[in-house]
C-alpha cells in the first residue's frame, strides 16, 4: 500500500510451516576444551590512535534558522507539518537523509565484498524497510517476526543474518528454509540450529558468535561483547563448536564469524581491536580445514546525540580501520548498522501542555512522554530538545525538565534543559528518534502508539504508519 500523502503540493520550501519439536536435544553438556591461540589472549580496552580518523561534521537534517528563528526538516517548516497532520505527538523523518545515511556506507565500502545488514531491532517500520532494500541493504534479525517482516518487505534471504541468544526452533526452521546465514550463540542454540536443518531439509550456513571480551565504553546495558555478557561463544569453548559442526557435515556449514561489541561507540578503534582477535581466531579455524569467507564485525556506530559540534566517526572510518584486515584473509565483509541508519534521520514531534515550577524546579509538560521514547527513563540516555517555532519575545530562559503525562516520576524526555518558557500549545522536538525509540513504544497508560510520517525527495509529507487507536486496543478482546 502506497505511503498516504497528506501535503499534495510541496510546502514552499525553506532553502508457516509445519513444525514438530524434538524430545530430546542431539547433545549433552559440552566438555569445556581449551581453544590454543597462536597470540595472547587479551582483555583489549581501546583508545584512540594517535593518528586521527579522517572525521567531518555531520550536517543535521533537522536545523533551525538563523533568519526567522523556526526548525526546518529539508526546507519544510516543521510547524506547517505539525499544522497538516494529526494533532498528537507523531514521528517526522527525512526520507533523503535515510538515503544520505546508506550512501555513506555505500562509498565506505567501495572496493570490497560486503552486506550492510540494517539492524531491524532499531526501527521496523516497514515503508522505511522497503527503502532500505530497495537501496540495496540486506537485513539483520532478532525474531522470527523481524523475519518475516524482513521476508515481506522483499529483502533478499541470503543478505539476512538471524541473531540472538535464545533464537526459537520455529522460527530457525523458517531462516533455514529461506537461506538465511544464523548466528551460532550457545550449545543449545547449536542444537536447535541441527534440529531446524533436519526439519527443513536444508543445510544452513551459520558464523559462530565469539564473544571478544573487548569493552566497548558504553552503557552496561548496551555492551554486548563482555566476557559477562549473555551473548556469544567464549573462546575456550571454541574448539568443541568447531567439532560439533564437523560432526553435522549434512546440516551445518559454517562459512564465517562475528562479534558484536555493543551500542553507541565512538571509538573505531574498538573496531579494529575486534577485528584483529577475529582474523586470527579465522586464521586458526581456517587451519582446521574450515573455508571461512565471512567477517561479521556487527554494527555499534554512535551518533552525536549532544548536538555540541562534536566531530565523531563516520561509516568511511569505521570501515578504514578494518578494510587491509578484510582484505589480507580475502574476507567477505558483513556489518549490521542500525542506529547510524536511522537515528538522526528522525524527530518525535509533541505539543507543550504547560508549564509548572514545584520548588525550585521547572517543568515543561507535552504530550509525549516515556510510552513513545523510552531511551531517557531507560538508559539515561541524553536527546536534544529544542522548540520547533522561535519563542516570545519577553520569554523568560530558564532550566526545565520535559516531562510527559505518565503516571511514573521516571517519565521524562529530557532533564536540566534551557530553553525559553514556550506557550501551551507550543511545538517542541525530542531529536535523534529514529533509533530504538518507535520500535520500543508501548500503551503504557493506554497512550496509544503514535503516527509516523516522512518528509520525501519531492518535498511532500506522506503517513508511513497509521496512529493506533482506542478501537485498536478494543479489538484485541472481542469475541472473548
Amino acid at each position: 500500500m502506497a505511503a498516504t500523502h497528506f501535503l499534495s503540493q510541496p510546502l514552499k520550501t525553506h532553502q508457516n510451516p509445519l513444525h514438530k519439536s524434538l524430545k530430546t536435544p542431539f547433545f549433552s553438556n559440552p566438555k569445556i576444551i581449551p581453544f590454543k591461540p597462536t597470540f595472547k589472549n587479551l582483555n583489549l580496552r581501546a583508545i584512540l590512535s594517535e593518528t586521527p580518523a579522517k572525521t567531518q561534521k555531520f550536517e543535521h537534517c533537522f536545523t533551525k534558522s538563523e533568519q526567522d528563528g523556526y526548525l526546518y526538516c529539508e526546507g519544510l517548516k516543521v510547524q506547517d507539518v505539525m499544522e497538516s497532520v494529526e494533532r498528537r505527538p507523531f514521528y517526522l523523518y527525512s526520507k533523503p537523509q535515510i538515503t544520505r545515511n546508506v550512501e555513506a556506507y555505500v562509498e565506505a565500502l567501495e572496493g570490497l565484498n560486503s552486506i550492510i545488514g540494517y539492524a531491524i531491532k532499531a526501527n521496523n517500520n516497514f515503508k522505511i524497510l522497503e527503502h532500505l532494500r530497495q537501496l540495496g541493504c540486506g537485513a539483520v534479525l532478532v525474531s522470527g517476526n523481524e523475519l518475516r517482516l524482513a521476508l515481506r518487505a522483499g529483502f533478499d534471504p541470503t543478505k539476512c543474518i538471524f541473531n540472538g541468544n535464545g533464537k526459537l526452533l520455529e522460527d530457525l526452521v523458517l531462516a533455514a528454509q529461506e537461506g538465511v546465514f544464523v548466528n551460532v550463540d550457545s550449545e543449545f542454540d547449536l542444537d536447535n540450529i541441527v534440529s531446524a536443518a533436519r526439519i527443513s531439509g536444508k543445510k544452513v550456513n551459520v558464523l559462530l558468535r565469539i564473544n571478544p571480551d573487548v569493552d566497548p565504553q558504553v552503557h552496561p546495558y548496551v555492551a554486548t561483547g563482555n566476557k559477562s555478557s549473555k551473548f556469544g561463544i567464549r573462546n575456550e569453548k571454541l574448539q568443541w563448536f568447531l567439532d560439533a559442526v564437523k560432526s553435522h557435515p549434512n546440516e551445518l556449514k559454517l562459512v564465517g564469524a562475528h562479534c558484536h561489541l555493543g551500542s553507541t561507540i565512538t571509538k573505531v578503534d574498538i573496531f579494529r581491536d575486534a577485528a584483529v582477535l577475529m582474523v586470527n581466531y579465522i586464521d586458526q579455524i581456517r587451519a582446521q580445514g574450515f573455508e571461512i569467507d565471512y567477517l561479521n564485525i556487527g554494527g555499534g556506530l554512535g551518533i552525536d546525540y549532544y548536538h555540541a559540534g562534536a566531530i565523531l566517526p563516520t561509516p568511511r572510518d569505521l570501515i578504514d580501520t578494518v578494510r587491509e584486515l578484510v582484505l589480507s584473509r580475502k574476507l567477505n565483509l558483513i556489518i549490521e548498522p542500525g542506529r547510524s541508519l536511522i537515528a538522526n534521520t528522525c524527530c518525535l514531534v509533541n505539543r507543550v501542555t504547560g508549564v509548572k515550577t514545584n520548588g525550585a524546579k521547572n517543568f515543561v509538560v507535552i504530550d509525549g512522554s516515556m510510552a513513545e521514547l523510552i531511551r531517557p527513563s531507560l538508559y539515561d540516555a541524553y536527546q536534544h530538545i529544542e522548540l520547533v517555532s522561535p519563542a516570545q519575545p519577553d520569554a523568560e530562559v530558564s532550566t526545565f525538565d520535559v516531562v510527559g503525562p505518565v503516571c511514573e516520576s521516571a517519565d521524562f524526555l529530557g532533564k536540566e534543559r534551557e530553553l525559553p518558557t514556550p506557550a501551551r500549545g507550543a511545538g517542541l522536538v525530542v531529536h535523534d528518534a529514529g533509533a530504538y525509540c518507535m520500535s520500543m513504544a508501548s500503551t503504557y497508560n493506554l497512550k496509544m502508539r503514535p503516527p509516523e510520517y516522512w518528509i520525501d525527495e519531492d518535498g511532500t509529507v506522506s503517513k508511513i504508519r497509521h496512529g493506533e487507536t482506542f478501537a485498536d486496543h478494543m479489538r484485541y478482546f472481542e469475541g472473548l
